[in-house]
């Protein structure tokens, strides 16, 4: 069963208008869309997204008529709404990364920790598969992405290994994979990191390659600015550093209509709305507390930040 992050403190966060219209842009299972829809009216209305077809079909399972559900990556969300007659909304909710059934279902290939096939794919339907991906990929393009996304220290020497290792077999499985980076990590660093498994970082970067999160996280923030009525809010739970980051220079810059985000890509013709639209951070960065650690250890990376939509200026 798939445990939301920070449910009641994103939801807390989100909905300031009972009767307000509200995305949360990653479904996973719904914990976070369940509880928005136990704090709207009657005229509230919440529509949902995910680029899972798994997650898709669990929220059409949702019987409400305040609630609907498309199947969409983040940087097609504002078309999706548009095509819905939606211009508009009072919230967004991003709850960034994989959920508990797509580490927990073998065959999705996020979890090292069972033999199962090398895919990854947040979107099933369509992309490489890691697999695909490791069977062709350069050596210094694949050093780049687990040094780069997965900040790995020994991104050079487990690169090299993955080259070496796939000219005797095809690497198909996540143990073929992740046993070929423990052969790789140093004992001292498993020992300073508690015992993490050595290929956490090695998976968590080719997770975030194959799937372009960065790409689409950079992608949807202007479009929740965008989207958001005045006194409206957005609201991201990131569970890794890249994605923290970028958020927080977000909201921060976005916070004043002089500066443009760093890092994420503006075009010409958005020079003019941002200079106009902005957002006022709320509050500081929220992070589980002990009691939602200890009941669920993957929370204890998770970090939430909150900004709200200001008036138009002029």
């Amino acid at each position: 069963m798939h445990v939301s992050v920070l449910l009641r403190e994103a939801v807390d966060a989100l909905v300031v208008k009972p009767d307000g219209v509200y995305v949360d842009a990653t479904f996973g299972r719904g914990g976070h869309s369940r509880l928005i829809l136990s704090r709207l009216d009657e005229r509230g209305r919440l529509i949902a997204l995910d680029r899972d077809p798994a997650a898709v079909v669990a929220g059409e399972a949702i019987a409400d008529r305040r609630f609907r559900i498309r199947h969409g990556n983040f940087s097609g969300m504002q078309q999706i709404l548009r095509e819905m007659g939606v211009t508009r909304v009072d919230g967004v909710l991003l709850d960034l990364g994989v959920s508990s059934p797509q580490l927990e279902e073998i065959s999705r290939g996020f979890s090292f920790r069972s033999a199962g096939p090398l895919d990854m794919r947040m979107d099933t339907t369509s992309g490489r598969t890691a697999a695909e991906w490791l069977a062709a990929v350069t050596e210094d393009q694949l050093e780049r992405v687990i040094r780069e996304y997965g900040e790995e220290r020994f991104a050079k020497q487990i690169a090299r290994a993955i080259i070496v290792a796939r000219t005797r077999q095809p690497i198909a499985t996540t143990l073929q994979l992740a046993e070929i980076v423990a052969a790789v990590v140093r004992t001292r660093q498993r020992q300073r990191e508690n015992m993490r498994h050595p290929a956490t970082r090695t998976f968590q970067a080719i997770r975030i390659f194959l799937n372009q999160e960065l790409e689409e996280l950079s992608l949807i923030l202007p479009q929740c600015v965008e989207l958001l009525n005045p006194g409206g809010r957005l609201v991201v739970i990131s569970f890794h550093s890249l994605e923290d980051r970028m958020v927080k220079r977000f909201m921060r810059t976005a916070a004043n209509a002089d500066e443009l985000p760093r890092g994420v890509p503006v075009r010409q013709k958005d020079l003019q709305r941002f200079s106009r639209q902005t957002l006022r951070v709320i509050g500081r960065a929220v992070r589980p507390d002990e009691l939602e650690v200890a009941e669920n250890a993957r929370s204890r990376s998770a970090v939430m930040r909150v900004a709200e939509k200001v008036a138009l200026n002029g």
